[in-house]
């Protein structure tokens, strides 16, 4: 599903009223009864039941005067309190304020002396509250008595849904300056925002809706940028078994990975491989760990390769990796490598020369950290992902890299996780069109970023925030790219099964005792919920 700022939002509305005569009257007629019909779902029924509506003076208030009207027609009771004097609604907005008006309703008024008391008794006895207070055009930070009604709402516990966007959430960024509602629902028109997508705006949404208010198809199945990671998107995207299908169909999988102390990372990327179906999976380690590497999985082949006297894989393995590689289908490397000078030193000799798809994880990143910038200003005087990318990942479109914040920092160049996370969007697509590379950024909302082309995860749970679920990611991805699809379907689709295991597990075991182990329990039955 494609995600739009809210200028596009606002140039498909356009499209739609000057190009296809769709009328904004009824734009917001449809969009408030959405609203209307959101809110008797979760009330099970309207009759009789208290509603406050909070009516900014803009487009979203027109909203919620429509959803406010449909209440009131079908039983409730319903107080409407309105952001601004009554003069300054206008356009649609300001033909349904007149409406309630002529139905004989009273209109509460926020800049009121008592006005925050009144809404704080009402708060006490109504079932639930719209918020149309802001639309998709709030930046900054909410301020007098618009804070003090958000406070009052979000303290009182009481269900709210949201029209569009939850008030105080920026639509382009998701960020929250100041407070904001806490959703229980938000009923989002036409196509998500990206406020609604990202954290944390994502965690004030609640469930989202997405409502067709009768925009044109063609305006809003138009193809874009960024776009909502669905099970049906990921299905279409995942091979299908022939019934003469063998295990030569479905890829082999080289995983150059651990150390002394740090097999199961390696372990773990293998077996995810292997569980997301590639027909064949060789995990290299140091010779010191072969033995047990094997022990864990018999499905998996190992690989003895040369080591330091630390036990980690040293230059000399080179060679033996690369007179393998004409036997895989794709290269993942990383997962618990370490930094030592040598092994980093090996991964960044060995990527050049790689001409399978790659996936670049952990301790691979790492080797290439702090790689070489355009100039030598530091990350306050170059924009972030304007980096050069380090000569290992020129001329490789079939590369996927993996970094956590982190990590992302540090290929950057950059000071702190801090400043990836101020922008993770930003970052993520920059940087995977400077070096025409595939990016998954990972983290709450992972970001998949091909040159021209986002995916959105929205799977996943902070019981993953655990040691071992990035090697799990790195085996999926792998194992997907063994089987041919392209990069980025490869990355977005991993990235919605591994958060869906995730997901799965935390159900059943709770977040806290979650492991990365468990995600291995759960992914055949991620996998089985597409149907493959």
């Amino acid at each position: 599903m494609r995600v739009v700022t809210a200028a596009e939002m606002r140039e498909i509305d356009r499209r739609a009223t000057e190009e296809y005569g769709v009328l904004g009257l009824v734009l917001m007629e449809n969009a408030g009864l959405k609203v209307f019909e959101c809110v008797r779902r979760v009330l099970g029924g309207v009759d009789g039941k208290q509603v406050i509506v909070l009516a900014g003076k803009g487009n979203n208030g027109g909203d919620g005067l429509v959803a406010a009207r449909h209440l009131l027609q079908h039983g409730a009771r319903v107080k409407v309190m309105l952001s601004g004097e009554p003069a300054d609604v206008t356009g649609d907005a300001g033909i349904n304020l007149e409406i309630w008006k002529r139905l004989g309703q009273r209109l509460y008024l926020m800049q009121d002396r008592n006005a925050i008391q009144l809404l704080q008794l009402a708060l006490m006895q109504t079932d639930l509250v719209v918020d149309a207070l802001f639309g998709t055009g709030f930046r900054g930070e909410i301020r007098d008595r618009a804070r003090k009604v958000i406070e009052a709402v979000n303290e009182s516990g009481k269900p709210v849904v949201a029209v569009d966007i939850p008030s105080g959430v920026e639509a382009d960024t998701g960020a929250v300056r100041g407070p904001a509602i806490q959703a229980t629902h938000t009923v989002t028109f036409g196509l998500p925002k990206l406020g609604l997508v990202l954290e944390p705006g994502a965690g004030r949404t609640g469930e989202l809706h997405v409502a067709d208010i009768s925009l044109p198809r063609p305006l809003v199945e138009a193809e874009g940028g960024r776009y909502l990671l669905t099970p049906a998107l990921v299905r279409d995207w995942l091979p299908r078994r022939e019934a003469e299908a063998h295990k030569g169909r479905f890829g082999h999988v080289l995983l150059v990975a651990g150390s002394r102390g740090m097999v199961g990372a390696a372990v773990l990327a293998a077996r995810a491989a292997a569980l997301t179906g590639a027909g064949l999976v060789t995990l290299a380690v140091p010779r010191s760990i072969q033995n047990v590497a094997a022990g864990f999985q018999p499905e998996i082949m190992t690989l003895g390769l040369p080591e330091t006297g630390a036990g980690t894989l040293s230059r000399a393995a080179r060679e033996q990796i690369e007179e393998f590689l004409p036997r895989a289908s794709v290269l993942a490397l990383g997962p618990g490598l370490t930094t030592h000078p040598e092994t980093a030193e090996l991964v960044r000799e060995l990527l050049p020369g790689v001409r399978v798809p790659c996936v670049l994880d952990a301790d691979g990143l790492n080797a290439f950290g702090g790689g070489e910038r355009e100039t030598d200003r530091n990350s306050a005087g170059t924009p972030v992902g304007e980096s050069l990318p380090p000569g290992g990942f020129r001329e490789k479109p079939d590369l996927v890299l993996t970094p956590h914040p982190g990590e992302m920092a540090r290929l950057l160049g950059l000071k702190s996780a801090a400043e990836v996370q101020a922008d993770r969007l930003g970052v993520a697509e920059r940087t995977a069109a400077a070096w025409r590379c595939t990016v998954v950024l990972k983290g709450a909302r992972t970001l998949v970023a091909e040159p021209g082309k986002t995916y959105i995860n929205p799977t996943g749970n902070p019981g993953m925030a655990t040691g071992g679920t990035g090697d799990v990611l790195t085996g999926v991805i792998a194992g997907l790219l063994a089987q041919g699809l392209e990069p980025g379907p490869a990355a977005a689709a991993a990235a919605f099964l591994h958060g869906r295991a995730g997901d799965l597990a935390a159900a059943e075991r709770g977040q806290a005792s979650l492991l990365a182990g468990n995600l291995l329990e759960y992914l055949p039955a991620a996998f089985h919920e597409l149907g493959a």
